[in-house]
């Protein structure tokens, strides 16, 4: 019991945490090229990564687990950044941060076919039931407006789901900060070229708000953020800790309206309310 209750709050310092990164991305995205927002954020990440591994001594992984690592690397370090960043130039972060109430569903597939987890079937209608509301807001509330942006969102939303549920799998062995850093110094050599190839020629006309994007996905978003989630993960089980990925809009939508200025309207705000009851349906019967 301690160990599932230490999982949901390391799961939910996570999630916190995360609730920042689209508002975050959309900031930088007014300055600096989604592409090299992707490769800068994920070698600045890598190189912190690399410093705690050497510094603390942590032996390398098991070949065997490669690829696994690939996957992580594929599915959170290039392929949800990248794709949200490109997503963002369409939508506003508000409107995005809604599709982030699919990966609770997504995170759970994943944790049944990756991860082996089995919960009740309550638990699959709780979660599905939470995605349904976000797939109805998403149809109704601007499908039309940028089918672009939108599916550019869904691809995120996948890529994210499968990278979580192999990384919380992973952590059982490695721990939580290992697999992300791992992961990141797998993808550094891909990475770094990327971001100096995509470097734009001055930084004089970028604000500071984009500085701070940068530095929050980078240092936040990109690391610390998936210290705490993997080790929940792992701790309370994918499928179920990944459940509180459903009160992440919740979250980010009010850091949207704070610091962006976008608005958010009754039906966001909605949605995202009947998401945080489906949580602790899908909790109470997640094992």
């Amino acid at each position: 019991m301690a160990r599932t209750a230490s999982g949901w709050i390391s799961g939910f310092i996570g999630v916190v945490i995360f609730a920042g990164s689209l508002p975050a991305t959309r900031a930088a995205v007014t300055d600096f090229d989604p592409i090299f927002l992707t490769c800068a954020r994920a070698s600045i990440a890598a190189l912190l990564g690399l410093a705690l591994l050497l510094g603390l001594r942590q032996p390398r992984p098991a070949s065997a687990d490669t690829p696994a690592l690939l996957i992580v690397a594929l599915g959170v370090v290039l392929g949800f950044p990248l794709l949200t960043a490109l997503a963002l130039q369409y939508v506003p972060a508000a409107h995005s941060i809604v599709f982030v109430g699919l990966l609770p569903a997504c995170t759970a597939v994943f944790g049944v076919v990756r991860g082996g987890e089995r919960p009740r079937p309550a638990f699959w209608l709780f979660s599905l039931l939470g995605t349904a509301l976000v797939a109805g807001y998403a149809a109704r509330g601007g499908i039309d407006a940028s089918p672009a942006g939108n599916a550019l969102m869904f691809a995120a939303i996948v890529a994210c789901g499968l990278g979580y549920a192999e990384g919380g799998r992973l952590a059982r062995r490695l721990g939580g900060w290992q697999v992300i850093s791992w992961a990141l110094v797998l993808a550094l050599p891909a990475m770094l070229p990327g971001a100096l190839l995509t470097m734009p020629p001055s930084f004089q006309g970028v604000a500071v708000p984009a500085w701070l994007g940068l530095a929050y996905v980078s240092l936040f978003s990109m690391l610390l953020g998936f210290v705490f989630w993997y080790h929940g993960l792992a701790r309370g089980g994918i499928a179920a800790v990944g459940q509180l990925q459903l009160l992440q809009p919740f979250f980010g939508l009010g850091l949207a309206a704070l610091f962006l200025h976008e608005t958010v309207s009754w039906t966001m705000l909605g949605v995202t309310l009947g998401a945080v009851a489906c949580v602790a349906g899908a909790r109470r019967f997640s094992a």
